[in-house]
């Protein structure tokens, strides 16, 4: 079950009916107010989301391969990288890793020092493209019978070349 956040309502909506007229509506901040919590949190969403675009195309990798590396639904994961939600802190530790990207870079917060984990030699790329990806995410999720009549229509795919 989610749970619902809450925000706190300024004292000159405090009234019961200024609350059912603005529920589920983000209130304007007045000329000079200070930006709210809210705000900060899209804002850090919508970096997080371009950081982990960027690093995805430069990866060479689509939104589904990234998904399924951070264990997301490829739904999720575009939400993410359209700002419109942010990761727990396990997935995004999962994200950096799948991205070979420091959590720093991905929350734009810019360190001048490059973690000793990214220095770490990459392992070779693959050479498969997002075609051979997506076939390899359908085979892994096949059962043993499903696998063993694959494997079949494959080699006999292989003799007909």
């Amino acid at each position: 079950m989610a749970s619902k956040t809450t925000f706190p309502v300024p004292p000159e909506q405090s009234s019961s009916t200024s609350r059912r007229a603005t529920r589920g509506k983000e209130a304007v901040p007045q000329a000079g107010a200070p930006r709210g919590k809210r705000e900060a949190k899209q804002k850090l969403a919508k970096a997080l989301g371009d950081s982990a675009r960027e690093a995805r195309q430069r990866a060479g990798l689509t939104q589904a391969d990234v998904a399924e590396r951070i264990g997301v639904a490829t739904e999720v994961y575009g939400r993410l990288e359209r700002g419109l939600l942010m990761p727990s802190v396990p997935t995004l530790r999962r994200l950096c890793l799948a991205l070979h990207l420091p959590a720093d870079a991905l929350l734009a917060l810019g360190s001048p020092h490059t973690p000793a984990w990214a220095e770490a030699p990459l392992p070779p790329p693959h050479d498969e493209g997002p075609q051979m990806r997506r076939l390899m995410r359908h085979v892994r999720k096949l059962n043993p019978t499903q696998l063993r009549a694959l494997s079949l229509v494959a080699a006999t795919l292989r003799r007909e070349d």
